[in-house]
């Protein structure tokens, strides 16, 4: 007898092809607003100098196919199909879902790949999805939400922050702190209070479990909207630790993203590794998860405990 196929679902945010695909991206990320020609400009530069394009759309790839991999070799009664769907480029959330419908599945679990996402904007990543599998009459949809909550999400975290301090002498790490960082939002939207919970939730989980006591909580990356975003920004998180607690080590821990990309490569790699060489101090950052074998088995985990609970009803939605 043949094993049920079940689609495994990846959704993210997408990144351009190429450089030259900036104003398209960027105007989809707008709601149809061109960005202006200085902000063109401005994010030329940002991706020249990660070279050119962000590796997120493709590190997607390979964390969805890993993931079926992995949960076709658990010995689970399914087998799995990856497949993947962007929010700001092709293919796009509903092109994924069309997909999965002409090949016949009947049922997925869709994960976001983003730990603490909590869905805002006109058009969140679960909503598209649904309203899809809806236009075309399938498939079920299983949602894995909160895996940040996955011990071994945790763990990965923490045995990156433990192999760094290892490697450190014991003066070095008396002034050292550790900088768990996220997305800023603006504090305008009705998610942000849940959102900044669940990171602090979660940094406050990776601390505990790696033994560190010197530890701030920092907001990233924050848009161009004029009204107020969750803060403290990395920026005065990192001034105030050099100046009040006399750090000279800081270690970033980008613990909102699961993968390379713009913000991790540019505003942390390139801005805060700047602001601490300014400072006289030194910028550490371990590797991100990417497809790494311990957040394969993260999502793997958490994949099998939404499909064996199926805890998240389809809600309906208004066409």
């Amino acid at each position: 007898m043949s094993q049920k196929l079940t689609g495994v679902l990846v959704m993210a945010y997408g990144s351009p092809s190429t450089i030259n695909d900036l104003g398209s991206y960027y105007t989809h990320i707008r709601n149809g607003e061109p960005p202006t020609q200085a902000l063109l400009d401005e994010l030329h530069l940002r991706y020249l100098a990660i070279g050119n394009r962000s590796p997120l759309s493709q590190i997607t790839y390979r964390q969805a196919q890993s993931l079926a991999q992995y949960l076709n070799r658990s010995g689970v009664s399914a087998s799995f199909k990856p497949y993947v769907g962007f929010k700001h480029t092709v293919p796009f959330i509903e092109d994924a879902v069309e997909a999965m419908h002409a090949d016949g599945i009947q049922e997925a679990a869709a994960i976001v790949m983003s730990p603490h996402v909590t869905d805002y904007g006109p058009q969140p990543y679960m909503e598209r999805a649904r309203r899809a599998a809806r236009s075309v009459g399938g498939p079920r949809l299983v949602e894995v939400a909160d895996w940040y909550r996955e011990p071994r999400f945790t763990a990965h975290w923490a045995g990156l922050i433990r192999d760094s301090l290892a490697r450190m002498t014991a003066e070095e790490q008396r002034a050292t702190a550790v900088i768990f960082s996220a997305h800023s939002l603006p504090r305008s939207l009705p998610v942000t209070d849940a959102y900044a919970e669940r990171v602090r939730e979660s940094a406050e989980r990776i601390a505990h479990a790696a033994g560190v006591e010197r530890h701030a909580l920092a907001w990233q990356s924050a848009g161009r909207r004029p009204d107020p975003w969750l803060g403290p920004d990395i920026v005065s998180v990192t001034k105030d630790l050099w100046q009040r607690l006399k750090c000279r080590t800081f270690l970033y821990c980008p613990i909102g993203f699961a993968a390379d990309h713009l913000e991790v490569l540019y505003d942390n790699d390139i801005e805060c590794r700047a602001l601490v060489e300014r400072l006289g101090g030194r910028y550490l950052r371990p590797p991100m998860p990417n497809a790494s074998d311990s957040l394969i088995a993260c999502l793997a985990d958490a994949v099998t405990h939404a499909l064996e609970q199926k805890a998240v009803p389809e809600r309906e939605l208004q066409s």
